[in-house]
């Protein structure tokens, strides 16, 4: 089965027993500052989970889109991804494990995997919390079993067993953990650090056994949690049964819940019985496209052809859907990730194709695979592959030219200095973590990072210095001539959303008496007829002698007005609340202009002059800037 049939056929599974089927979430969580991308299936569930209560119901499942940076050092081997799919289905206080091991082994059963390759690993139990071993949960797993003629041993060894020198045998199928391995809390993971109030509880999970030969180097004996690479964990399925109540007490949930998550591409991979996620068919349109175009062929290459494809193949993926879900290549944030993927793909395509990549192509495989699924990703296939395109030219001219100057200080020092990795960043804009992973991978060199950060800092503080005199909000000063042109960018960046679409935002400006400067997200080149457009509404508003006034409100207040703009900005922010300025009359509740901003303006539109548009350009990967004046 490949995974969008495995990823239907869990959804009417679950359909089937009276669950709501819910879509899933972007990467980028809604109104969750703890963390920049959504990274587990449960994590836009969590305040259910905690008690709040679901407007579908107390049976949920749906497949969920993540993206964990934290694994980007991880990808290159055959199981590790950036982007997955996580298939989940949630018990709000309703159904219990009775209920749930029968349904997963009925579910993993029915898609065709091999029950001779299954393992299970339960909780142990803590005697210092009187927290018992979860035998009810491995009972439940045997009878599975023992439905299609498996008799289950329990294998007494736990994770309190270092080494595990005793190694499995024949017929143990059920494994008992600790805590850091058989335990789900939020945070980091046992008993000792569940915070005090929390729902928590032991969870089961769930082991592909690939029969690979066991590598030593992990341990004298193999075990499901071996990382070997034999085992894949393919599920797990957590029993929410207890609630933190005193830092040395536990006591039952009223109504426990259910949680349970597995990778949609580690269970096709083990239906497949390949532990290579990317032999999978969502990637080989991507690998067939790359074969065609440069010959790298990834079935017949060597091992470290395929570790380099497999870190570009899920690169590219990874950073269509986070484009896909509003993402854009930047400096900071989220942005900085999609940056950091995009150029690590781009240079290890570069080194692979002898720096003719032209990896922008490959982003309708990607699109294509997933159409039926996410039709929307489809839909801005042409706006990611601008995003691509443009990040990549750019950053094929810096690879070039920094790579040929790394390689001649490492080949004539046989050493790279902090201060040497800061130039090729300052001189050519090489990324550090491209600087150390190449040094490390060709050269066996390592960077002093200190250093490094030392210099960077440096030059942070000389970059401050030179530019005290600017205004925090962009202002050169407070003159009549730039407070006319700051009225100005507000009309502008109406107009541009009005013209261009509502995705466009402001990303930054900068005026002086003579010129506004205006950046924007935007992926394409404005045409001249968007241009002329542009113009001609902002001068037939100012021909209106619109009036121009401001309100103080509540964050809650700007935002449900419709209020647009940096709202973090802090030189918005007045003794807890936000300066909104508006322009225009008010029709209908609503005016031309509704906008965040500290001021100052002009009374009246009228005041402002002739609007003239002198330049339109890209300041970034997916951000355009306008240049213009008041005559």
């Amino acid at each position: 089965m490949n995974i969008h049939e495995i990823r239907s056929e869990y959804l009417r599974f679950f359909k089937e027993k009276g669950h709501a089927i819910l879509p899933s979430s972007s990467l980028v969580p809604n109104n969750d500052p703890t963390t920049l991308f959504t990274g587990s299936g449960m994590q836009p569930m969590i305040s259910f989970l905690l008690g709040e209560k679901h407007p579908q119901g107390n049976r949920l499942a749906d497949s969920q889109k993540c993206f964990r940076s934290q694994d980007i050092d991880e990808v290159g081997d055959n199981r590790h991804t950036t982007f997955f799919e996580m298939l989940g289905n949630w018990s709000l206080g309703d159904y219990f494990k009775q209920e749930q091991i029968p349904w997963m082994f009925d579910f993993l059963m029915g898609i065709g995997l091999d029950p001779k390759k299954l393992y299970i690993t339960c909780f142990i139990g803590d005697a210092q919390f009187n927290i018992p071993k979860d035998v009810e949960a491995g009972e439940l797993w045997k009878k599975q079993f023992a439905r299609v003629g498996i008799e289950a041993v329990d294998a007494e060894i736990g994770s309190e067993q270092a080494g595990y020198e005793r190694g499995m045998k024949l017929g143990e199928r059920i494994f008992y953990y600790d805590g850091k391995k058989n335990w789900w809390n939020r945070g980091k993971t046992g008993p000792t650090t569940t915070i005090v109030g929390d729902p928590c509880g032991p969870d089961s999970e769930m082991f592909y056994d690939f029969g690979t030969p066991h590598d030593p180097k992990w341990g004298k004996e193999c075990h499901p949690n071996c990382d070997c690479g034999r085992f894949m964990e393919i599920g797990n399925n957590v029993f929410m049964a207890y609630l933190k109540k005193s830092e040395d007490t536990f006591v039952p949930l009223n109504a426990p819940n259910i949680d349970h998550g597995s990778g949609l591409e580690r269970i096709a991979a083990a239906v497949n019985n390949n532990p290579d996620v990317f032999a999978l068919d969502v990637f080989q349109p991507f690998f067939a496209q790359v074969k065609n175009n440069f010959g790298w062929d990834y079935e017949h290459a060597t091992e470290d052809q395929k570790h380099t494809l497999r870190i570009i193949a899920d690169h590219v993926r990874a950073t269509v859907f986070l484009i896909g879900d509003g993402v854009l290549p930047s400096n900071k944030d989220q942005g900085y990730f999609v940056r950091r993927l995009m150029r690590r793909a781009i240079f290890r395509a570069w080194q692979f194709s002898d720096g003719a990549s032209h990896l922008y192509q490959s982003v309708e495989t990607f699109t294509t695979a997933y159409k039926e699924t996410y039709p929307d990703l489809a839909l801005k296939t042409k706006e990611i592959q601008n995003v691509f395109e443009q990040e990549e030219a750019k950053f094929r001219r810096t690879v070039e030219k920094g790579y040929r100057e790394l390689r001649s200080i490492a080949e004539k020092t046989k050493t790279f200095t902090g201060k040497n990795a800061f130039d090729l960043y300052q001189s050519y804009g090489f990324p550090l973590e491209l600087t150390i992973e190449e040094l490390q991978r060709s050269f066996g060199i390592t960077v002093d990072v200190e250093q490094f950060q030392t210099e960077f800092k440096k030059h942070q503080d000389l970059s401050r210095a030179g530019s005290e005199q600017k205004f925090a909000g962009g202002l050169a000063d407070h003159s009549e001539a730039t407070t006319r042109l700051h009225t100005a960018t507000h009309l502008l960046h109406q107009t541009l959303r009005m013209v261009l679409g509502t995705h466009v935002e402001q990303k930054g400006s900068n005026i002086t008496p003579e010129r506004l400067r205006f950046d924007f997200s935007h992926s394409e080149k404005m045409t001249e007829e968007q241009l002329h457009e542009v113009e001609r509404m902002i001068n037939e508003i100012i021909s209106k002698n619109l009036p121009v006034h401001y309100e103080i409100l509540t964050l809650d207040e700007a935002k449900k007005r419709g209020a647009i703009g940096l709202f973090e900005d802090k030189y918005a922010q007045l003794d807890g609340q936000i300066k909104v300025y508006f322009i225009g009359e008010e029709v209908l509740g609503n005016y031309f202009s509704k906008e965040v901003c500290g001021g100052p303006h002009v009374e009246r539109t009228g005041m402002l002059g002739s609007f003239k548009i002198m330049k339109e350009e890209s300041a970034a990967s997916g951000i355009r800037r306008i240049k213009a004046v008041l005559e």
